[in-house]
């Protein structure tokens, strides 16, 4: 058993599947499978039920689980302690990337990593806020760019690298003023329901106003929501940037701008605060806040 297999049982013990979990640690699902066998095969045990529904720990599973993660985490440690021994900063940072408000932070870690330390390599995974965060947490992501409508989760360290607003659509004409939301409830709303920023959003909303959307149509991609909007098929959610330019160029009208501000967040597992590579991450894009 080596680390790469226990990375993939992490993977899976947290994705409940063997397809998403493949995709996070970008192998195929036959070698997934085969990782998993050759750990259980190491320990004598089985981790594992496999369902209908997907891939169940059992007992034995769950409480290795545990395990697992703090044996990775020690040994990101051990490499972030050699690299200071060392002088200088070594090694591969996998950093996962979401959509346009991510970009120029991005660019900036990029740009100033490659400059102040050389030698360190950067892989990016594009992904969706969920994606990014189940990698962090699953080992195959070192840390991630992600969008926060609410409180991030107590095992991440977070840092606020910048905000966006959201707004609720419409194609034009199709929206009275002022604004009935319950007639808006009637209609269908696109958006996608996983979003950490979208999602939570469109909750806040609902919970606010007192409606609940007869029909939610769960689109994870920005611009076909904006296409599906834009065609008429009903009202949504679109980033403040992409509302702004389908309204610029007649597509949608701006029906309402969401209250709370959407954060970007820089994110790592905070069992991992003293990984000199992270430190050096979130030192660059904290020089920028």
């Amino acid at each position: 058993m080596d680390l790469y297999q226990l990375r993939t049982f992490v993977a899976v013990a947290r994705e409940g599947s063997i397809t998403r979990a493949s995709e996070l640690v970008h192998l195929s699902q036959p070698a997934v499978s085969a990782h998993i066998k050759a750990v259980e095969e190491a320990l004598g045990l089985t981790l594992f039920e496999r369902t209908p529904r997907g891939m169940s720990l059992t007992p034995e599973g769950q409480r290795l689980l545990t395990r697992a993660e703090q044996t990775l985490a020690a040994h990101d440690a051990l490499m972030g302690e050699a690299s200071r021994l060392m002088g200088h900063l070594t090694g591969k940072l996998r950093v996962g990337v979401g959509g346009k408000p991510n970009h120029e932070a991005i660019g900036r870690l990029l740009t100033q990593l490659a400059e102040r330390h050389p030698e360190v390599e950067v892989s990016l995974q594009h992904g969706t806020s969920r994606e990014i965060l189940a990698g962090i947490r699953s080992g195959t992501l070192d840390a991630g760019l992600y969008n926060e409508a609410g409180e991030a989760d107590a095992d991440l360290t977070t840092l606020e690298v910048s905000t966006f607003q959201i707004y609720v659509v419409a194609s034009p004409g199709q929206v009275q003023r002022p604004i009935d939301w319950a007639a808006l409830a009637e209609r269908p709303w696109v958006f996608p329901i996983a979003s950490a920023c979208c999602g939570r959003t469109a909750e806040t909303l609902f919970k606010v106003h007192q409606v609940r959307p007869r029909k939610i149509i769960d689109v994870d991609r920005e611009d076909v929501t904006r296409t599906l909007i834009a065609d008429g098929l009903g009202v949504g959610l679109l980033h403040a940037d992409t509302a702004r330019d389908a309204e610029a160029k007649g597509e949608v009208e701006l029906v309402f701008e969401a209250p709370a501000r959407v954060r970007v967040l820089f994110a790592y597992l905070a069992s991992r605060a003293q990984d000199p590579l992270l430190g050096a991450a979130s030192g660059i894009l904290q020089s920028r806040r």
